[in-house]
């Protein structure tokens, strides 16, 4: 057995988010303090800055820390501060109040702050014979706030009480561009044709009117009056509801329109296009993938079982683009992407159960919350481009934000107060040393 160990306090500054020091590189670019402090509030501490209060609200979120109440943790860390450029750590009450105080205030500087942090990246583009363009992941994902009485609070689709969020996701990397704190009873279309205004406006300050975008939505989002407001701005892809439409009426479609492939006894699949006429939009293109199996695999035989009834499968596509067919569909399963950025957001940094009981404080909370995701997203696709740095071998497309938290915020280090300098030193074996001071040097 090895020794006993000896637990005793230290005299020197110690912490486990040295990597903050990152954080807040990125963030004194977007120049918070003089825009944010120029908002008058009544109420709360005066000598705690706006400013103060949205950066450490953000150095929390970095943190995978979400509740008002975390901040009393880092009121005396010295590391929190200096690193984030605080003037001074708000307490718990303070916090809350300015929030509460703000009353949405703070939103439209935070979406202004957003667009600048966007405007810095370049997303990566999916490529077509049509041309490249930069997708953009349009989807609502619940927040579960069962046993709450928080104002917006209801039963959602997924059958417990909580919020129905919308967000936009762009690139193949997932940066969030635009959410939407929704009631939890509020249907997704409820109120998508506006933010679909402001999505566009969003994405042609960030990277330009020039770049080519690909909208993509659910059945949920098929409404003429998102083409609308879709026309001419963003191509689109939206999976159809088929509604009145019969399976049997399609298969009709396919039969004739198609292309049949058999991808194994007993089942046949046809992709093809068509067109319908949508009110005020005109003639839009219609993808369509059509399946028919006159077998089904049995478990409990463990062998193909003949249907007394064949099984049809219909899927249909609007689209704006000229690619074939199969393509159109490969490009819409690829929507199935922004689940994982859904992930990242509720599971990786904790963003589900709201800490408010109001909604207009809450609705402040996931526009930092987008802030502090970007930010994340940032650095992580800045250490893959370090690839010979990096103390393991990374084949991926992006790196996930509970990784970044756990490899970089989180990095151990001592602050060194000599000779009016400070200095932030890690341990020894810390791995991702390299990486770590690449990444501060690049942003501050």
């Amino acid at each position: 057995m090895g020794k006993k160990l000896v637990i005793e306090r230290g005299k020197e500054t110690i912490g486990s988010n040295g990597g903050l020091a990152i954080v807040g590189a990125i963030i004194k670019r977007l120049k918070i303090g003089l825009r944010a402090n120029s908002i008058k509030l009544k109420g709360g501490n005066p000598d705690i800055s706006n400013s103060d209060i949205l950066v450490s609200y953000l150095g929390l979120l970095a943190m995978g820390r979400t509740n008002f109440e975390d901040i009393e943790l880092y009121r005396h860390d010295e590391i929190f501060r200096i690193t984030l450029g605080l003037n001074a750590v708000p307490s718990e009450g303070t916090m809350r109040q300015r929030l509460d105080a703000a009353g949405g205030a703070f939103d439209p500087l935070i979406s202004e702050f957003n667009i600048a942090l966007l405007a810095s990246v370049t997303p990566t583009p999916v490529k077509t014979e049509s041309g490249s363009y930069i997708p953009v992941d349009v989807d609502v994902s619940t927040f579960d706030n069962s046993g709450s009485h928080k104002s917006g609070v209801g039963r959602t689709y997924m059958g417990y009480d909580g919020y129905s969020p919308i967000f936009a996701y762009a690139g193949l990397e997932g940066f969030m561009v635009e959410c939407e704190l929704r009631p939890g009873t509020q249907h997704c279309q409820n109120g998508t044709p506006d933010f679909i205004a402001g999505l566009v406006s969003t994405l042609e300050e960030a990277w330009g009117r020039k770049v080519k975008y690909l909208s993509r939505f659910d059945s949920g989002n098929d409404a003429g009056e998102n083409m609308v407001r879709l026309k001419g701005k963003m191509d689109f892809i939206i999976k159809r509801n088929l509604r009145k439409e019969t399976l049997e009426s399609w298969l009709d479609i396919a039969k004739n329109l198609g292309v049949a492939k058999t991808p194994r006894d007993g089942k046949t699949v046809w992709t093809g296009e068509t067109a319908m006429e949508v009110k005020d939009v005109g003639s839009v293109r219609v993808v369509f993938e059509v399946a028919e199996r006159f077998t089904k695999f049995s478990k409990k035989a463990g062998a193909y079982e003949r249907l007394l009834i064949p099984d049809i499968e219909v899927a249909t596509f609007w689209t704006s683009l000229s690619d074939k067919p199969d393509a159109v569909i490969e490009l819409y399963h690829q929507h199935g992407t922004s689940e994982q950025f859904h992930s990242e957001l509720k599971t990786d940094m904790d963003v589900e159960r709201l800490p408010s009981g109001k909604f207009a404080t809450n609705a402040t909370f996931l526009q930092l919350s987008m802030l502090a995701f970007n930010t994340l997203r940032m650095m992580g696709v800045e250490l893959l481009s370090y690839a010979a740095d990096l103390p393991v071998r990374l084949d991926v497309g992006r790196r996930r934000i509970r990784s970044v938290m756990m490899d970089l915020v989180m990095a151990g280090c001592k602050l060194v107060k000599h000779a009016n300098r400070l200095t932030l030193k890690t341990g020894k074996e810390y791995a991702w040393f390299d990486p770590f001071q690449r990444l501060y040097l690049k942003f501050c």
